[in-house]
Formats: C-alpha cells, sequence, structure tokens
C-alpha cells in the first residue's frame, strides 16, 4: 500500500492566509487525481499501523489551499469508529446556507495538518450547517451535516477564506463562552 505524496504546509506559510478561488468546471484530470490522493491519504492517516510507520498525523479533512493550491476544494474522509467505514465528502465552492444557533465545540480542541503545535482553548462552531457545494462533475448539490462533520466542514470552509482554527480562539480568554455551548 502506498501513500499519496501529499505535503501539507505549515501554518508559517502566506499562501494560508489567502482567501481561496472558485473552481471552473471540467475538472482538469489533475485536480481530480488530487482530490482521490488527498482522500487515500487521510484514510491512511487514520490507520495507526500506517500513520506511525510513514510518521503521519492523524486528519478528516484537507483543503487544497494547505497543498498550496489556492482553488475552492476540500475533501474529508471519517472513520466510522464502530464499522471501521469511511464517510467522504468532496465539496467544491462551498458556501454555507444557514446554520444552527446552538454552538459546539470539540472538548480536547480542534486540530489542524497545517498547525504543528499544541493550542490550547475552544473553537465556537456551528451545531448543524446547511452547505452548498458543488460535486466533482460540477452538479449543484446541498447537504445537512451536524456534530464532528459540521466542524469539520466550517474548518474546511475557513481555509478556504484563509482563516486558521487558532485565529478563532480568544487570545484573551481560550475558554471564553464555554458555558454557552456544548462539548463534543
Amino acid at each position: 500500500m502506498e501513500v499519496p505524496k501529499i505535503k501539507v504546509l505549515d501554518e508559517k506559510e502566506k499562501i494560508l492566509r489567502t482567501v481561496s478561488k472558485e473552481v471552473t468546471f471540467p475538472l482538469s484530470e489533475k485536480d481530480k487525481k488530487l482530490i482521490y490522493d488527498s482522500i487515500k491519504f487521510l484514510e491512511l492517516s487514520q490507520d495507526d499501523e500506517v500513520a506511525q510507520k510513514y510518521h503521519l498525523r492523524p486528519g478528516m479533512g484537507l483543503a487544497f489551499v494547505q497543498m498550496g493550491i489556492p482553488k475552492r476544494i476540500f475533501v474529508i474522509a471519517n472513520k466510522d469508529e464502530d464499522t471501521g467505514k469511511f464517510e467522504t465528502h468532496i465539496v467544491i465552492n462551498p458556501e454555507i446556507i444557514s446554520q444552527s444557533e446552538e454552538l459546539i465545540y470539540v472538548g480536547e480542541g480542534e486540530g489542524c495538518l497545517s498547525v504543528n503545535r499544541c493550542v490550547e482553548g475552544i473553537v465556537p462552531r456551528y451545531a448543524r450547517v446547511t452547505v452548498k457545494y458543488n460535486d466533482i462533475e460540477g452538479n449543484l448539490q446541498t447537504i445537512r451535516v451536524r456534530e464532528e462533520i459540521a466542524i469539520a466542514f466550517q474548518h474546511e470552509i475557513d481555509h478556504l477564506n484563509g482563516i486558521l482554527f487558532v485565529d478563532r480562539i480568544d487570545k484573551k480568554d481560550p475558554y471564553k463562552n464555554k458555558d454557552q455551548m456544548r462539548e463534543l
């Protein structure tokens, strides 16, 4: 089994602070290959043996801009711990069209393949979001996601807008309003 050659940029890289460009269709074969390679990379990064052997940090989402390509594309590969199967999403030109009032946060803190350090604090996220996007063929889709997947979608959409999760943590009070949100 071969791990796709993917280089994830570190948070110091300026391109991560740029707003990614809308994508036009049809996608190039190069972009399609990178989409599928990214999904494979994320799936393998969540396999403990493979991750240890190849020194991979586990990740469930990856935006093209994290690989130095400022296009509005991200992928998510979320492993179901009960079945071991992956729920995958290929999301192009996403736009959040509605969100819940309820806010949630990841208890142990959000992580990011581009942020190679421990970050204290909570990132307020909507518990549910509805996102309009294009699929890999360019067809318009709408999806309502919740909980962990909603957090992942918001995290990756932030990347496309030049925002890192660390920007969403209150610098003066990293656990601000924690009691007004639900922990995941």
